[in-house]
């Protein structure tokens, strides 16, 4: 009884679970599908006009966009956000945040802007309007470890329905959005609501399916029409589901031939960038080549003065190797007013006799006195020789 009862408690568990999934899953194709139609009412009606708060299918399209980054969305309570709601501003916050010049920072600093769900309704405008609403996305579905950290299992950004996602983006480059970031539109109390009505046009659409199964539907909903069965199905002639097809390619024509213009307004920037830089390498190589050939003159230039200051050194300074003559001669000389006064040193003689400026021509106390009494024994000898005197040696004793 009890192994029964077990048996049955573990199925309906994963008929439950299963139905979740399966619940899960259409939630995932139904807003994948109702995004491309949004897209596509977009790209049809303002390709040519800028878009702002008051177009009813932007406002659409925002709360569709709204809810598939919400879809599966983890715990409605963070500790860091800053009114306790946690929305999926916080996971933009942090996956978009190496973004190359972001706007996370400026939504951030908004002062009219508090509740985390206000700030995630701004950056769905701001990136709008950069047209880096694709850019943004790629670049956090590419941190898979936050992207995980803050969706459940079987979220839209957690799927292969994220890269279809970007790729319908990129077609929202070619078209101008102007917002104000202010009012009630961005106050985060109102909660999002999806018109399917503008949609319903759009049911015969097969969009999601391959062209086997695509075919495989026609032939089979054609069929149960013939059958008493099933009387309210409406029947699929061969012109209603080539007209679908077509319809079904002018649209993808018309999304192709937007992304095309705007890949080539952005090559058009681009190579213009590109022939600025050019030319601005091209000065700054120019500049570069001038600062070498003037460093070059100057090094010639000083080259050619530190030759000229050492021949002038040259000159004023005289040579170690006197004549020993002259030297002897100069020593035995008396010293007695053989200084040079001012004038002197402020003439000719000063100029043509440089060992008067000699460090060396200062003497030790020593050397003085040698030289003075040289000079009062020669005065004393000179004197001797006037009284026909003979001369003797040099510190010899007077005569008896």
């Amino acid at each position: 009884m009890e192994a029964s009862f077990v048996l049955t408690t573990m199925a309906l568990g994963l008929s439950s679970k299963k139905a979740s999934s399966r619940n899960v899953a259409v939630e995932r194709r139904n807003l994948i599908t109702v995004c491309r139609f949004s897209v596509k009412t977009l790209l049809e009606k303002y390709t040519a006009e800028p878009i702002d708060d008051s177009s009813e299918e932007f406002v659409n399209f925002a709360a569709i966009l709204e809810q598939i980054l919400s879809h599966r969305f983890k715990g409605p309570v963070s500790w860091f956000s800053s009114d306790g709601q946690r929305g999926f501003w916080d996971y933009i916050r942090l996956a978009c945040n190496k973004v190359p010049n972001n706007c996370v920072s400026s939504i951030e600093n908004m002062e009219n802007i508090s509740t985390a769900r206000a700030k995630g309704r701004a950056w769905i405008r701001v990136a709008l309007m950069e047209k880096r609403m694709s850019e943004y996305i790629t670049t956090a579905l590419r941190d898979t470890r936050t992207t995980r950290r803050f969706y459940d299992s079987g979220a839209i950004m957690l799927r292969e329905e994220a890269t279809v996602l970007t790729g319908m983006l990129i077609g929202l480059s070619a078209i101008d959005f102007s917002f104000c970031l202010k009012g009630e539109v961005l106050d985060g109390k109102t909660p999002v609501v999806i018109d399917y009505t503008p949609y319903l046009k759009f049911t015969q659409s097969y969009d999601y399916l391959t062209d086997e199964e695509e075919r495989h539907s026609a032939e089979s909903s054609t069929s149960e029409d013939n059958s008493p069965e099933h009387p309210y199905l409406p029947l699929v002639t061969d012109e209603d589901s080539w007209y679908s097809k077509w319809h079904k390619m002018e649209q993808k024509f018309r999304i192709v031939y937007a992304q095309k213009g705007y890949l080539e307004e952005l090559v058009r920037l681009r190579e213009s960038q590109l022939k600025d830089l050019e030319a601005e390498n091209r000065r700054l190589q120019l500049q570069l080549e001038e600062a070498a050939a003037q460093n070059q003159r100057e090094k010639r230039e000083l080259e050619g003065v530190i030759l000229e200051l050492q021949e002038q050194l040259t000159g004023l300074i005289p040579g170690d190797h006197a004549p020993l003559a002259q030297g002897s001669k100069e020593l035995t000389t008396p010293l007695v007013n053989q200084w040079p006064s001012l004038g002197t040193l402020n003439g000719a003689e000063g100029v043509s006799n440089p060992k008067l400026y000699r460090r060396h021509s200062f003497m030790s106390t020593e050397r003085l006195s040698a030289e003075a009494s040289l000079s009062s024994d020669s005065q004393r000898l000179g004197e001797g020789k006037q009284d026909e005197e003979p001369w003797g040696p040099i510190g010899s004793s007077e005569p008896n």
